[in-house]
């Protein structure tokens, strides 16, 4: 009895274009059987992907995933006229971004036209200077700064800080940005823009952090210190958010959704000695999570019967 089944995929590759798949001789019928057999993944037209690989990645992997895959699909390389810009060159930056949706953003010079670029395409027209453009991974995109305000035009003023945030640790230059600003004077987004550069703080850690930090701000309570050192019998230990005076720390627990690594037991045991040491000279905790920062009164209620 013949066997129907397709033949195994190739070991030593985990991203192909549709031609490549013909090459190694699986036509269309057995491309769509191994994608319904949950073989294969599509990530957009004309490219796939190994399904164990692509399963086995975190969320944000999976969001530069779609960019090298919409690279590979079309041979992108810096020659052919367009860069990786707005929130997909914020990925191949490496910056955090929350709520936002994978589609691959891409700045040309000529006309954008989505239908040319494919549905999963948001394509923007603009002639880019040579210091506007960086090679991240491999692949063309938007500098640092140009990203930063890109993105700060089209996202909300809480995606906005978490990007802005970030980009400042990760060395953007506040002053090009604010320069961007002045440019970009009765532009839409640009409030948002320069809003989220007066309130960013670099020292935040994760995008829980600062919207943590806005929160706080937002219901007018005393603002913490950032990253507060103090020293315990036990050695040095480092807190998210601290009132020194009121010896009070405050520590985000949702780290783990945007770092790429588990909360291992050992980890944990390590996180509770130091909160163990730090308490036995003084400091009260208060500990929150991601569901916390969407329960605004129930979070003021109880920091601030901690602050009295």
């Amino acid at each position: 009895m013949a066997n129907n089944d397709p033949k195994p995929l190739p070991n030593d590759i985990n991203l192909w274009r549709t031609s490549e798949l013909h090459a190694d001789g699986f036509n269309d019928r057995t491309i769509a059987s191994l994608v319904r057999g949950g073989t294969l993944v599509r990530l957009r037209r004309g490219c796939y992907i190994r399904a164990s690989v692509w399963n086995a990645q975190k969320p944000w992997v999976r969001s530069r995933q779609l960019i090298a895959a919409h690279a590979h699909g079309t041979l992108t390389t810096s020659e052919r006229g367009f860069v990786y810009s707005h929130t997909s060159a914020a990925r191949l930056h490496g910056l955090f971004l929350w709520d936002v949706n994978d589609r691959v953003h891409i700045t040309t010079p000529g006309t954008a036209s989505s239908t040319s670029h494919g549905r999963d395409v948001v394509a923007h027209a603009r002639i880019l200077d040579s210091d506007e453009v960086a090679m991240m991974g491999g692949l063309p995109c938007t500098s640092l700064e140009k990203t930063v305000v890109d993105c700060c035009l089209m996202l909300n003023d809480k995606q906005c800080l978490v990007l802005m945030d970030h980009a400042l640790r990760l060395g953007a230059d506040p002053e090009k940005i604010r320069q961007a600003c002045v440019l970009l004077r009765g532009r839409n987004g640009v409030q948002s823009l320069r809003r989220a550069l007066d309130s960013a703080d670099a020292r935040s850690e994760s995008p829980g952090e600062t919207l943590t930090r806005e929160l706080i701000q937002r219901l007018r309570i005393d603002l913490p210190e950032l990253q507060v050192e103090a020293i315990t019998p036990e050695g040095l230990h480092r807190m998210d958010f601290a009132w020194r005076k009121r010896m009070l720390a405050l520590e985000f627990d949702g780290k783990v959704k945007y770092f790429d690594y588990a909360p291992t037991a050992e980890v944990i045991y390590k996180e509770r000695q130091r909160e163990k040491a730090l308490m036995e000279i003084g400091w009260r905790f208060i500990r929150i999570k991601w569901r916390d920062l969407f329960n605004e009164h129930e979070f003021k209620t109880r920091l601030l019967r901690a602050l009295k």
